[in-house]
């Protein structure tokens, strides 16, 4: 383990992070709350101040970057960032707890949305631009963004980019590194800022406008009102739905249509897949919404933005889906579990290993029917390898055992199964709400701070998928240094 070169990343991060910071001090003095400049002010020279220590102690020629120093990389600065990204809700006195500060942050470095505030309007605007300004910096990833803008980027970096962009595969898109980040994050920025504008011409203010269309990139669902977006307009329900969905595509598939290959896009069956499913989800719920709704339009925009929300693994709500039906509620915990496509903003096991799982399961069923024959599986076109297939069986596995460990910690919480079990689920796959005592119309903040932190770090295995902060936290990985 080369540990000077994970350290100096680190500090790297650290000052990237404070310069970050001095967005949301702007701001709050554009909105004259300067007691919230001044604590965004401390926060920026705390990080400087670790960066540079950081950075001071660990200089060294090289700082080469193999696998396992991509993974502790990737899970040491999502912890970095989180606990930096803390301090100002604490130190201003926004929220009461440095765990439940640390809870927050977390949930919205990792686009999750789980909070445990009861009264969001209270908060300056400066606070609320943060909060939701950490979605949109991790929805895409950090250190994908620090890729992006930072010089002496090696090829070595895809070892980073591959332990954060959450999928069973990640590739360049062009041969070098640093353009793919570039490449992604234009990407990621054009649809956001459509989104913003459209939502302004839906009558949004514009820093509604601009935090909601952070949280939608994202797909994490932070949002700057108590009843989330159930009180803006049915246009404007409508739009944030639609990009929720958008989000949560690939974003390899709109590289393709910038590049016109068309033929590829259409042979994706991710895509029609993730859509497939989103559609009859949306229909069925819609049908067993009527009654409540009375109007098909009326229960078709609350069902789908619902549907969308969820299976996004956004976390938006428009209206408290704890009420509804029992099949309604079913087909949303399964979308919670099922995720968005690989490579894109969204949480959860993804669309791709859904559909691979699938295809191995029933590739295990014909060998038990005929030992003899050969089968092999064939994904977006193209046959897939042994490695990959092992690979997914054995994520899905430690999903399975991570996820249970999680829920068996927070169980002495005394708000039953359901409860407790979406909760392990939404914060699990980076949704935010779920049923019971987590639901849409309440919060995180009756957990005890225990079981917050054991749900913090669920957030960070299902956005960082697991494997980055197991081996982080590997006594054999930090033994050669």
């Amino acid at each position: 383990m080369n540990v000077k070169a994970v350290f100096n990343t680190l500090g790297k991060i650290a000052v990237v992070e404070g310069a970050l910071l001095l967005l949301p001090l702007c701001v709050s003095l554009i909105y004259s709350e300067f007691f919230s400049a001044a604590i965004f002010a401390v926060t920026v020279a705390l990080a400087a101040a670790l960066g540079g220590i950081l950075m001071l102690l660990t200089q060294r020629r090289s700082h080469v970057i193999y696998a396992k120093e991509g993974f502790t990389i990737v899970a040491g600065v999502w912890i970095l960032i989180s606990l930096i990204g803390a301090l100002p809700f604490r130190l201003s006195g926004c929220i009461s707890s440095y765990v439940d500060a640390f809870f927050e942050t977390v949930s919205g470095f990792t686009t999750t949305g789980a909070s445990i505030l009861t009264n969001i309007e209270s908060m300056p605007k400066g606070m609320l631009f943060w909060r939701s300004f950490t979605h949109f910096i991790g929805g895409m990833g950090f250190l994908v963004f620090v890729m992006a803008i930072i010089p002496n980027v090696t090829d070595r970096s895809i070892h980073i980019l591959k332990a954060e962009i959450p999928g069973p595969a990640v590739g360049k898109l062009v041969p070098k590194i640093r353009d793919t980040a570039k490449i992604l994050y234009l990407i990621y920025v054009a649809i956001t800022v459509l989104e913003a504008v459209m939502l302004v011409c839906g009558g949004m203010p514009v820093f509604d406008s601009i935090v909601h269309s952070f949280g939608t990139a994202g797909t994490g669902g932070f949002g700057i009102k108590s009843d989330s977006i159930a009180s803006y307009s049915p246009y404007c329900q409508w739009v944030i739905g639609v990009f929720m969905m958008l989000f949560g595509i690939n974003f390899n598939i709109y590289y393709l249509i910038l590049m016109r290959k068309f033929k590829d896009v259409i042979k994706s069956s991710e895509l029609w897949g993730y859509i497939s499913i989103m559609l009859v989800s949306t229909v069925i719920v819609t049908v067993n919404n009527i009654e409540i709704y009375k109007r098909l339009i009326t229960s078709a925009r609350y069902s789908f933005f619902q549907v969308s929300s969820v299976m996004t693994t956004t976390g938006f709500a428009t209206d408290n889906f704890d009420t509804w039906g029992g099949l309604p509620k079913a087909i949303l915990l399964i979308l919670m579990f099922i995720g968005a496509c690989a490579g894109s903003t969204g949480g959860g096991l993804k669309v791709s290993r859904v559909i691979m799982l699938f295809k191995i399961v029933s590739r295990e069923i014909n060998r038990l029917l005929h030992p003899r024959s050969v089968n092999t599986i064939h994904f977006e076109g193209k046959k897939v390898d042994e490695n990959t297939i092992g690979g997914v069986s054995h994520y899905f596995a430690i999903y399975v055992i991570c996820f249970i460990a999680a829920f068996l910690l927070i169980s002495f919480e005394p708000f039953g199964i359901e409860t407790n079990f979406s909760a392990t689920a939404a914060c699990f796959n980076n949704i935010g709400p779920g049923f019971g005592h987590v639901g849409p119309a309440l919060n995180y903040s009756a957990y005890h701070g225990f079981s917050k932190i054991v749900l913090a770090f669920a957030m960070l295995l299902g956005r960082l998928e697991i494997f980055p902060i197991i081996i982080a936290f590997s006594p054999s990985v930090w033994k050669n240094n």
